[in-house]
């Protein structure tokens, strides 16, 4: 499942990696991109002539229906339920999973509609929560990266904070279709969002901050070493990358949480930001590396523990396993 790409159900796509399989040629591989391409451009351009209300509506009834039809989602989204809270009833993990795909297309509807949004009527579709925070990290000049995850909106929160004024830098991966990536990516940077792929991550990143930047860093998918250490997530050794506490005890960034999560009362999301972490520095560079990406992890825990039907369970985070452990899934 692909993690960055603009929402869920844009990621749900046939995975044109799959192409390179023996006996597929490269015409039906650019007939198979280009249709795919076709699919996403008819989603984004029919959600986002719609009425907000309609297409919210619409994007809701998706995310229902997916929910109903993608069988293997719904159960790794089980299975994780049961790993961080196995005395959880049935019945409310199932509650959770169908809240999850609607929420899932709420936000595919909100992504649709960015166009239309401008400084003067994007507080309809979020606001910011705990600003000040942010603020004072950014003041400090030595870069800013925002600790966040798969959560509510993640596309929503950094494009209304770029439409606010303050646009940052955003780890991605790149879609295999670069069609869809150029137009996903049109999307994401409306109002001076960038964006660098993973695989620059580490030069990208201190580059950022050494020009006092702020970077989004989505930290809460399973990795693979040595890019990934073993700390725990929900008491479960979980493969998470390092390298953003690496690069932070480096270049001395702050670290401050930040998650999009949608608000029922409000009716409309909020971008919140919490206090800077305070980040173990012994002067031993591995431990140190260990002990805040364990802090990191701890962090998106007790967001998934206090909203629970907005974070991304259906992504198999404990796939890598320690050595010698069995498949958890």
């Amino acid at each position: 499942m692909r993690l960055n790409e603009a929402h869920v159900f844009l990621s749900l796509a046939p995975n044109s990696c799959f192409l390179e399989r023996s006996g597929v040629t490269v015409a039906n591989s650019e007939m198979r991109e280009n249709l795919e391409y076709a699919l996403v451009w008819f989603f984004l351009r029919v959600l986002g002539a719609l009425p907000r209300p309609l297409a919210r509506a619409a994007g809701i009834g998706l995310g229902a229906c997916a929910c109903v039809f993608m069988g293997r989602l719904r159960r790794v989204a089980a299975r994780n339920l049961q790993i961080a809270f196995p005395d959880m009833p049935a019945r409310e993990r199932r509650r959770i999973i169908f809240q999850l795909f609607v929420g899932f297309g709420r936000h595919l509807a909100e992504f649709c509609l960015l166009p239309r949004y401008t400084r003067e009527n994007a507080r309809q579709v979020a606001t910011y929560d705990g600003f000040e925070n942010y603020e004072s990290a950014r003041a400090a000049g030595r870069g800013v990266l925002l600790l966040t995850g798969h959560f509510g909106a993640w596309e929503i929160g950094s494009f209304v904070h770029s439409i606010f004024g303050n646009p940052i830098k955003i780890v991605v991966r790149r879609l295999d279709n670069q069609k869809v990536d150029a137009l996903v990516e049109q999307y994401r940077t409306l109002h001076g969002n960038e964006t660098f792929a993973k695989e620059d991550f580490a030069r990208g990143l201190l580059a950022a901050m050494k020009a006092g930047e702020t970077v989004g860093i989505l930290m809460d998918t399973n990795m693979t070493p040595p890019q990934g250490e073993f700390v725990d997530f929900f008491g479960v050794p979980a493969c998470t990358a390092v390298g953003v506490a690496r690069v932070a005890l480096r270049s001395g960034a702050a670290v401050v949480p930040a998650f999009t999560i949608w608000d029922r009362q409000l009716k409309k999301y909020r971008v919140r930001f919490d206090p800077a972490l305070k980040l173990a520095s012994t002067g031993d560079d591995q431990a140190d590396a260990l002990a805040n990406t364990a802090m990191f992890n701890r962090v998106i825990q007790d967001y998934a523990t206090r909203y629970p039907e907005q974070w991304l369970w259906v992504h198999r985070r404990w796939k890598t396993r320690p050595s010698g452990e069995p498949s958890i899934y």
